[in-house]
């Protein structure tokens, strides 16, 4: 688990600096060669840096072990800092699609530059490294934080491009005397933004289903049931319940087990069903059994 962790803080690290770096590159060129769309690009890549570092904050917070005040652990910071960079990924996609929009309505700009273009490109590539490296790290650690930082790599890849198409269009219809280029970028600029607040609604509503309790996918939570079926003298599933908490799972089922069983049988059913359980998948980390007494012929009740 420890390592885990790690490999989560270290991609969150790499992605902060990375992304202090670009947003330095973006804005010193963009003010150098009075590039707007890359003016644009350097101000969402600002937002990054605050949602990275919420990241950051909440993968930390995340690890505190469980206390009197939270007895299920900090697990939640995670998703919280994931709804917040969906917050900012909307925010951004706003306001790209305004700055997009409102430039259809000016006259085409000119003297794109091929240093403007490079910066572009530069971005667009090292952020899908980035996505690819945090993706995997995320996915296989199940870190939300991390996760979410990769859907914000990803949304400045969908935007870098956008850049990329409109200064190429740009540098391109200069050389070939395409008025309609100038054009390229804000409609460039229009797409990215709906895709980037598609990505910024998918984000958010899986962290409100966790905040909101939902259980785990049914194919996992019958998973979870036939690993309690299989455990000796389960007589009945009478409920199961499994939830995410952040990075880990916790579950909560109701048996039944003969009535007869002493209290010392009972526990050891218990702790069966619990080890099952915990073996088979490790991102659980608590499982709460209540026990039913069973009857043969008797109905539940």
């Amino acid at each position: 688990m420890a390592d885990r962790h790690n490999q989560g803080l270290l991609a969150i690290w790499v992605s902060l600096i990375s992304n202090i770096l670009l947003t330095a590159v973006k804005l010193i060129v963009g003010l150098l060669f009075v590039s707007p769309v890359l003016l644009a690009d350097g101000v969402h890549n600002a937002g990054d840096i605050i949602a990275t570092i919420a990241a950051l904050t909440s993968s930390m917070v995340a690890q505190k072990p469980a206390d009197e005040d939270h007895p299920y652990g900090h697990g939640k910071a995670e998703v919280l800092a994931s709804a917040l960079v969906a917050v900012i990924l909307a925010l951004a996609a706003i306001w790209i699609g305004i700055q997009s929009i409102s430039a259809l309505f000016q006259p085409p700009r000119g003297g794109e530059s091929l240093l403007v273009l490079g910066a572009a490109v530069l971005s667009m590539v090292w952020k899908q490294a980035l996505y690819v490296y945090t993706i995997r790290i995320g996915r296989r650690n199940k870190s939300k934080s991390v996760l979410a930082t990769a859907y914000d790599h990803l949304a400045d890849v969908y935007a870098s491009g956008a850049a990329v198409v409109g200064i190429g269009l740009g540098v391109l219809g200069q050389h070939m005397g395409w008025y309609w280029s100038g054009y390229a970028d804000p409609i460039a600029g229009i797409v990215v933004s709906l895709l980037v607040l598609k990505l910024a609604y998918a984000m958010g509503r899986d962290s409100v289903d966790i905040l909101m309790e939902k259980n785990v996918p049914p194919q996992k939570q019958a998973e979870y049931e036939a690993l309690i079926r299989d455990v000796t003298d389960i007589k009945r599933v009478d409920r199961i319940r499994a939830r995410e908490h952040g990075n880990y799972v916790m579950i909560d089922v109701r048996v039944a087990i003969p009535g007869d069983y002493t209290i010392q049988q009972g526990h050891d059913v218990s702790r069966q069903v619990k080890q099952s359980i915990m073996d088979a998948d490790p991102d659980v980390v608590e499982v709460m059994v209540h026990l039913n007494p069973w009857y043969e012929g008797k109905p539940p009740g």
